[in-house]
């Protein structure tokens, strides 16, 4: 049912992005920004993802929700996402906001839809599409909507092939052989439980599903609604629409599953992050940024091209406007206006690069104070780590997790899931050992 690429009629579609909470599984990477505004891939954003599919789907209404630490965001979606006077087009942001009848921040994804309903209302539209705005896939919407018409559904939710283990950590989903859903488990881990949930072997090819094995279908947090029914299922102070509006609407109302099969990851944490990313510097990626037919769209910096002077590069993203001196660099992501001095050696590393260039007067000044220029310096080792915006890496510094915890927090660095995390603007000195 959901196969190919549908004709369907987008204008009647309004989209709706969740900027996220506190992102602290993120941290320190949401330190000082929203989840959809951390850096991927070198020189996109998490929300370009969303955003993008909404664009190559033809869906050209897109509200982006925000709360916490959203300046970054907002000025990047402001700088990006531009559409024509002679368009209905746009990309609009709603910050969370307390007025005299509401005191309260959003208190779940259904909480930041009812709080911005009239907005929503307001606009012409029968189906309401909501996304999450911080995981990698590419998602043609058409066709989830094309199924949701056909079935007459009232709610259909997106969902994934898993596995055992993977289900865990996901909503799953019972459904009968119409793809009806009969049955909604937040995080399922005992094994009865699971045994109950999974799907019937004899369903896998009639549901299209190519990948073999013992499999449960998770929810990818992504939801059509019809525009009659959202109002009257907002009318109630349930909070989330994965763990309350959902569960709540399967007994009364026609929801539906729509099942994906391509790649998709939930960016949730500082190893899915990091893994996500050092997977697009193999040869055959998971996800495509390569695809003309669907492209991924982000800020025009009008950067000039990157100056490689001697650098030894095997298996790496080189983003625009770097200069890398003879160092080597391996199964790297090198992110925007990096500078790498000469004798550097990268392995495994996620540099989110710099908002600026540095002038000879700024570089001057750090030096007379012993202090490092902008980027990573002379003759450094760094290895499984990911080095956030704008930091200053000192000559001969050596950055490894190996014999550290597993989560530490220290003054200059942090690690999460074995993973050292230089965070955004830190200065670490000449010769410093983490």
């Amino acid at each position: 049912m959901n196969s190919g690429r549908q004709t369907f009629n987008t204008s009647n579609v309004l989209c709706v992005i969740m900027g996220g909470g506190q992102g602290s599984r993120l941290f320190p990477l949401t330190k000082d920004r929203a989840k959809p505004a951390v850096p991927l891939a070198g020189k996109y954003r998490l929300v370009d993802i969303p955003i993008s599919n909404c664009i190559n789907s033809g869906m050209r209404r897109i509200y982006v929700l925000t709360q916490f630490n959203s300046a970054s965001l907002h000025g990047h979606i402001s700088r990006t996402y531009k559409f024509d006077q002679f368009t209905s087009g746009f990309v609009e942001i709603l910050a969370a906001q307390q007025t005299f009848t509401n005191t309260s921040w959003y208190e779940g994804t259904a909480d930041a839809v009812r709080k911005n309903l009239v907005h929503f209302l307001n606009q012409d539209f029968d189906y309401l599409l909501i996304l999450s705005g911080d995981a990698l896939y590419r998602m043609d919407f058409r066709n989830m909507i094309a199924q949701h018409a056909e079935c007459g559904a009232d709610i259909t939710v997106a969902t994934i092939p898993v596995g055992r283990n993977e289900a865990q950590s996901f909503g799953i989903m019972q459904v009968s052989e119409d793809y009806r859903i009969t049955r909604f488990v937040e995080k399922p881990r005992e094994p009865a439980l699971l045994d109950s949930l999974h799907l019937h072997p004899e369903w896998l090819n009639k549901m299209g599903i190519k990948d073999g094995g013992e499999k449960f279908l998770a929810s990818m947090g992504i939801y059509v609604f019809n525009r009659n029914l959202i109002e009257k299922l907002l009318d109630n102070p349930l909070s989330d629409f994965g763990k309350h509006i959902i569960p709540h609407a399967i007994n009364s109302h026609n929801v539906r599953a729509f099942i994906f099969q391509g790649y998709w990851e939930d960016i949730g944490t500082i190893r899915s992050f990091f893994e996500a990313n050092l997977d697009l510097v193999s040869e055959l990626p998971r996800f495509n940024f390569f695809d003309e037919d669907a492209l991924v769209f982000s800020r025009p910096r009008y950067l000039p091209g990157s100056k490689i002077n001697g650098a030894e590069i095997d298996h790496a993203v080189i983003s625009d406007g770097c200069i890398l001196n003879h160092a080597r660099i391996k199964n790297s992501i090198i992110g925007l206006r990096t500078v790498i001095g000469d004798g550097a050696e990268l392995n495994r590393v996620v540099t989110l690069g710099s908002d600026f260039y540095e002038s000879h007067d700024s570089i001057g000044g750090y030096d007379s104070r012993g202090l490092p220029r902008l980027g990573i310096g002379e003759h450094c080792k760094i290895e499984n780590a990911i080095i956030d915006k704008n930091a200053r890496i000192g000559n001969n510094v050596t950055i490894s997790p190996a014999g550290k915890p597993e989560s530490v927090d220290h003054e200059l660095y942090y690690v999460r899931d074995g993973i050292v995390i230089i965070p955004k603007n830190a200065v670490i000195p000449h010769g410093m050992v983490i």
